[in-house]
């Protein structure tokens, strides 16, 4: 292997080697790919695969639960293989995923090809941020991490702000290939300019990670306190599980619920450093309370479409410049907060997370930091199937023949949601 290490640069230096910029550019399509497919993932297995809501729910919820619990393992691969041939095989497995989603529509293709996105994906991970940590030093590393965290956003800003052009226009299945085309670029930038790095001097064991996460659940404080974040987090996954049948149910297939998804990642962008400025001051426990607080309100705001709709009607002008559907409104306002939120709790979440590890094992438990996100998205995105089948049913489960009031009384109760 060719050893690349990285340079002494002064504090204030934009400059990064070329790994570190080829690893950026792969994120950024490996984000646009993967954004654009989970907003719409949902729909995809309803609307074009034939799974019901509740089915939908248990298997997107299993998905991405595991999604959240494999890198840690996949890490003990990479350690192996090395970073440049993991991450062709990770792309590889993506391009290959995404793009028989598109092709073949029956249910055991389907999960099968899910399962191919799941191994490729928990890839991603440890190899992307590994690279950004093994090609920077003291001196730039917050930098460039930060740097990073803008490439990770902007990548799904774009891939959810392009596929709704796909979807309209050329199909729901459609934008499976876009998402293959994203990871297969990704990939040609991996086989053609990722230089391969140096080997970890100590390979991590699956023994290792097991142990690692059997100290974790030895930690009643942070037992308690995944489990308290997944709580709240369930809130964020249940929505974007259910918000895109939500929208397209009620404001019809016109409505573009990737756009209203993007309000999230622009307000963490917009939001995070000044949060997390102000919150230094505080322990992370408090700034975490604060945006625990913060959710709930978000899940409100989203509830009051019918009440805003009651003041308003059925348009809402926006400071005379445009019009709006009340139900949109208040979900811009509730995702806003609920992205607000987000900047309190994750960045001190994982600080929090990793002062509880042993030294020298930061980065074992760190790669756990994310178990909240596998209750959660189990939960979030099962309890939508249920609640999409009770209050904003598929249309195509209604009875045939119904007149548009009696469609409207299937509908009348999704604010609860």
């Amino acid at each position: 292997m060719t050893i690349n290490t990285p340079k002494p640069v002064s504090q204030e230096s934009w400059k990064f080697p070329r790994e570190f910029w080829t690893a950026n550019v792969m994120e950024l399509f490996e984000r646009a790919a993967y954004y654009g497919f989970f907003i719409v993932l949902t729909l995809y297995l309803t609307n074009i695969v034939g799974f019901t809501d509740k089915e939908t729910g248990y298997i997107a919820g299993i998905f991405y639960a595991v999604l959240y619990l494999l890198p840690p393992f996949a890490g003990i691969i990479v350690d192996r293989i090395g970073f440049k041939r993991g991450l062709v095989l990770a792309f590889g497995l993506l391009t290959v995923g995404y793009f028989f989603l598109g092709v073949f529509h029956s249910k055991s293709a389907v999960i099968f090809f899910l399962g191919v996105l799941l191994v490729g994906a928990a890839f991603i991970k440890p190899l992307i941020t590994g690279t950004v940590a093994k090609t920077t030093n003291e001196a730039n590393r917050a930098r460039a991490f930060s740097l990073f965290y803008w490439v990770v956003n902007i990548g799904a800003f774009g891939g959810k702000t392009f596929v709704p052009y796909i979807r309209q226009g050329l199909g729901l299945a459609q934008v499976n290939y876009f998402s293959a085309a994203m990871a297969f670029a990704a990939m040609l930038f991996a086989i053609f300019f990722f230089k391969e790095m140096e080997a970890p001097s100590q390979n991590k064991t699956f023994k290792d990670v097991m142990r690692s996460l059997k100290a974790i659940f030895t930690q009643p404080r942070l037992v308690a306190l995944t489990l308290i974040v997944a709580g709240f987090w369930i809130i964020q996954q249940q929505m974007y599980a259910t918000m895109p049948k939500y929208v397209i149910r009620l404001l019809g297939e016109n409505a573009k619920p990737e756009w209203l998804a993007n309000v999230n990642p622009f307000m963490v962008v917009i939001s995070v450093v000044f949060v997390t400025q102000f919150m230094k001051r505080y322990k992370a426990v408090t700034s975490m309370l604060v945006g625990m607080m913060l959710m709930p309100i978000s899940a409100l705001a989203m509830a009051m479409s019918q009440t805003l709709e009651g003041f308003t009607g059925p348009e809402v002008s926006i400071f005379g410049l445009f019009i709006m559907h009340p139900l949109t409104v208040m979900m811009i306002i509730g995702i806003a907060i609920q992205g607000f939120a987000e900047c309190f709790i994750s960045p001190r979440f994982l600080e929090y997370f990793s002062v509880q590890a042993p030294k020298g094992e930061e980065g074992l438990y760190l790669g756990f930091s994310h178990l909240h996100s596998f209750f959660s998205a189990l939960a979030g995105f099962i309890m939508s199937g249920y609640l999409l089948d009770a209050y904003c049913p598929d249309p195509k489960t209604l009875p045939t023949g119904i007149t548009e009031v009696q469609r409207a009384a299937y509908y009348s109760g999704a604010h609860r949601i």
